[in-house]
């Protein structure tokens, strides 16, 4: 572990080298949802990367959405290969904890998702969230293209200033290019469907997004 300096991310020399493959096997379904985990998904299905602190309870958000296929929690916008949760820990992956969210556009937009996102963390923390300190909780969204890019900063600049208005500080979050979604273990995934008293430190909105 990095001590003292797990709010610091990696130099990409410097991770963890990682593996070629999962030392584990990724389910094959949701346990909500019934759906694949790792597609194929239905024509016309879009996908969403969303990194707002502990995964567990923002994928419990974004599964309850209408019109959304699939979630599933995973790293992503790190550079350690196939790592796993303890490696993340470590703070020697520059990984993010993420939630991948695969939805049907004609039943749920983009622009919901965003609202989710927003209204269910606070973005202005940087590396951390709440009591959970680190480079892998910070705030971000991984876009898949420049519509969910030009959405993303709209929306960060319109909630940038609800949270002025409001007395709350300035926004945190990344907006970046999606890279590779790595998985996290089984264990991990529809955490709060299997563990219904499990932690979870989402939920709250200290600012309605566009108000």
């Amino acid at each position: 572990m990095r001590l003292g300096r797990k709010t610091e991310m990696v130099d990409p020399a410097r991770a963890l080298p990682g593996r070629v493959a999962y030392p584990f096997e990724i389910p094959a379904t949701h346990t909500v949802l019934g759906s694949s985990l790792q597609g194929p998904w239905p024509e016309g299905s879009a996908t969403a990367i969303f990194a707002m602190g502990c995964f567990w309870g923002a994928e419990r958000l974004y599964w309850q959405l209408p019109g959304v296929i699939t979630t599933a929690v995973g790293y992503t916008a790190g550079t350690t290969p196939h790592p796993t949760y303890e490696e993340v820990c470590s703070a020697w992956t520059g990984h993010a904890e993420a939630v991948l969210v695969v939805y049907d556009p004609s039943k749920v937009n983009y622009d919901t998702l965003l609202k989710v996102f927003w209204e269910n963390h606070d973005p202005t923390q940087g590396m951390r969230q709440g009591g959970d300190v680190g480079t892998q909780y910070r705030s971000g969204i991984y876009v898949t293209d420049d519509a969910q890019r030009a959405a993303a900063l709209a929306s960060r600049d319109r909630y940038q200033a609800s949270l002025r208005e409001n007395g709350f500080g300035e926004i945190t979050t990344e907006i970046e290019d999606a890279t590779t979604f790595f998985y996290a273990e089984p264990y991990h995934q529809q955490y709060l469907d299997k563990n219904p008293g499990g932690y979870c430190n989402h939920g709250f909105c200290q600012v309605a997004y566009g108000s």
